[in-house]
């Protein structure tokens, strides 16, 4: 019975930590984006819900000696975990791309989870449970179909991540935060990295492997609160970002090609500063060239050439931009400025002028 008591305990420390992450993640957030309900993670809400589903695993707490309580908890991390895994990479790094191209498949996944989980919860939950022997022995290949399906649609995100990021090579973003390619390199083999720990109990039957694992899921999610929350590390993630999205072009050096890129600089500048491109928040080096129907590589090279690089020179257009509606619009706030000027909030405004400034540029330059 004590050793039982020590799997209800390891269970607790699991699902208080995705309490307190949800709290945290509900609650802890800068000012500006707080108030425009807008954040550089996955959606707050999607989030908090998602850390608060573990809560359905609290008769396993109350009664770890209960079959169908124990075949609940066993279920819960195979069948779920690669969902969740899936449905946050695709979120949060699909939010500027395309994240609307996955939502069917997202839902239909989604319902899948819910109408496998829904058997062994109800039995754990109602006192009398719906399950026999024979039943729980069936349900057992049902999980195990289901979480093969849900190991396939996180596959399925993490080949979308990974191609994000290979396009995050070669496009060149003129915000940094819509796609904090650092930060996606760090988290999208994270379904094969928690695999160690999800199929073990479940395929031994063994409360033993699933309390260590309880215990080591919860220490992740501490160490996810403590790196990524606090605002110095959303501030490290998004700096360093910035500094991989470069142009992996080689630079050609035939001084016959000034002309070319001379009359590129032309096109740049009729699209992108007099046709007001720049006010699209999201604007990207791939917009350039689809609109201009000019070769990448001079287009890359013009604005290395002649405008210090794109983000530089679609910022220096923003922060003139900001420049003067501010003396227009003088009732305006500093964040509607900032956002009617191109930016995706007031903190890239300031971060781009500072930018600017250490590169000793200015807005005219």
């Amino acid at each position: 019975m004590n050793e039982y008591y020590f799997y209800g305990l390891a269970a607790l420390m699991y699902l208080t930590t995705c309490w307190t992450f949800s709290a945290v993640r509900w609650f802890h957030t800068c000012g500006a984006p707080k108030e425009r309900h807008q954040y550089i993670w996955p959606d707050r809400k999607l989030q908090c819900l998602i850390y608060l589903c573990p809560t359905i695993l609290l008769p396993y707490i109350i009664n770890p000696t209960s079959p169908s309580a124990w075949m609940l908890e066993k279920s819960y991390f195979p069948a779920c975990y690669y969902f969740y895994c899936g449905v946050l990479l695709l979120c949060f790094f699909g939010s500027v791309k395309q994240w609307n191209q996955w939502k069917t498949v997202s839902w239909a996944a989604t319902l899948i989870v819910v109408a496998t989980m829904l058997v062994p919860a109800l039995d754990a939950w109602l006192p009398s449970g719906i399950l026999n022997t024979q039943g729980l022995r069936i349900w057992n290949y049902v999980i195990l179909i289901e979480s093969i399906i849900m190991m396939v649609y996180s596959g399925l995100a993490m080949w979308q991540v990974k191609h994000w990021m290979d396009e995050a090579r070669d496009q060149n973003y003129s915000n940094p935060e819509d796609f904090p390619a650092d930060y996606a390199r760090r988290v999208w083999l994270a379904p094969i990295l928690f695999t160690p720990l999800l199929w073990p109990a479940y395929i031994w039957d063994s409360p033993l492997m699933m309390a260590i694992d309880n215990v080591l899921l919860a220490a992740s999610n501490i160490l996810l609160l403590l790196n990524v929350m606090p605002a110095w590390r959303r501030k490290a993630i998004l700096s360093s970002s910035e500094a991989d999205i470069t142009e992996c072009h080689e630079e050609p050096t035939d001084d016959n090609k000034n002309e070319q890129i001379e009359q590129t600089a032309i096109e740049i500048e009729a699209y992108v500063k007099d046709q007001r491109a720049y006010l699209d928040c999201h604007l990207k080096i791939d917009d350039v060239v689809a609109h201009t129907h000019l070769g990448r590589t001079f287009v890359s090279l013009t604005f290395r050439r002649r405008f210090s690089s794109f983000a530089n020179y679609v910022n220096s257009l923003r922060l003139a931009h900001y420049e003067q509606y501010q003396s227009e619009h003088p009732e305006e706030t500093k964040e509607s400025a900032a956002l009617a000027s191109g930016f995706s909030s007031y903190t890239a405004y300031y971060r781009a002028k500072k930018k600017l400034e250490d590169e000793g540029l200015s807005p005219n330059t």
